[in-house]
């Protein structure tokens, strides 16, 4: 058996991990075509690469049918309830930076923090006889985070496409969403609040706490966290 590693199976989170593995000695390639979810791991004996979608790689880690993985933080954090006792940070990558932020229409001039906007949802609720909606794809993010922040009248509504479209599209009031430049957020009139950041998120090498290791996966495991640990 050999020690397995998911990896992102396309676009430049892929290609730049590639690039970080290869700059310590590892060499990771796929194997036969772009449709194929196989690849070759040079450089290190007993490691097999596994190309996944980053956000299946939480999943797969958290039932141990892989030891290590590349994935956000984001997306760890969201899919893994008590993630910390499932997964560990290996390190972290220093790409892929993206925030996960709570954003609202440019024109509420009044509302600038989560208590302006808990305020907000109150009397929206009076008005209108529902909720506030705000459309995300992070609930379990979204959802501690607001309760944590004391916001109590909105709902959480899926959004599975553009979500900063939504409020435009008038099928929610705000927004949660992962932003790394913020040109989404302003192109559609809408403003971060200044106490909104839910979370920053980046590329990061994961160790399931699930997964069963044979002597052999756990001496290539030992091996490749010395070659990692040389380069930082």
């Amino acid at each position: 058996m050999s020690l397995k590693l998911g990896v992102p199976s396309k676009g430049r989170l892929m290609d730049k991990t590639f690039d970080w593995f290869d700059k310590r000695g590892i060499r990771l390639s796929r194997s036969g075509s772009d449709r194929e979810y196989a690849g070759v791991v040079e450089g290190i004996d007993d490691v097999s690469l596994v190309l996944l979608s980053a956000g299946e790689i939480p999943r797969e880690l958290a039932a141990g049918r892989i030891h290590l993985g590349v994935t956000g933080t984001d997306l760890v954090q969201e899919k893994l309830p008590l993630w910390e006792q499932q997964v560990k940070e290996i390190a972290a990558l220093g790409f892929g930076h993206a925030d996960l932020i709570l954003a609202v229409p440019r024109a509420w001039v009044d509302v600038e923090t989560l208590d302006d906007l808990d305020a907000v949802a109150a009397a929206f609720r009076a008005h209108h006889g529902h909720r506030l909606r705000i459309a995300t794809k992070y609930h379990r993010l979204v959802r501690d985070f607001l309760r944590a922040g004391g916001v109590a009248d909105y709902m959480l509504v899926d959004s599975q496409g553009a979500t900063e479209g939504t409020v435009k599209n008038t099928t929610a009031e705000a927004v949660a969403d992962i932003t790394s430049t913020g040109e989404t957020l302003r192109a559609n009139h809408l403003k971060l609040l200044g106490d909104g950041v839910i979370l920053h998120s980046q590329a990061t090498l994961w160790r399931s706490r699930i997964a069963v290791f044979s002597d052999t996966e756990r001496a290539a495991l030992e091996r490749m966290l010395q070659r990692l640990a040389a380069i930082p």
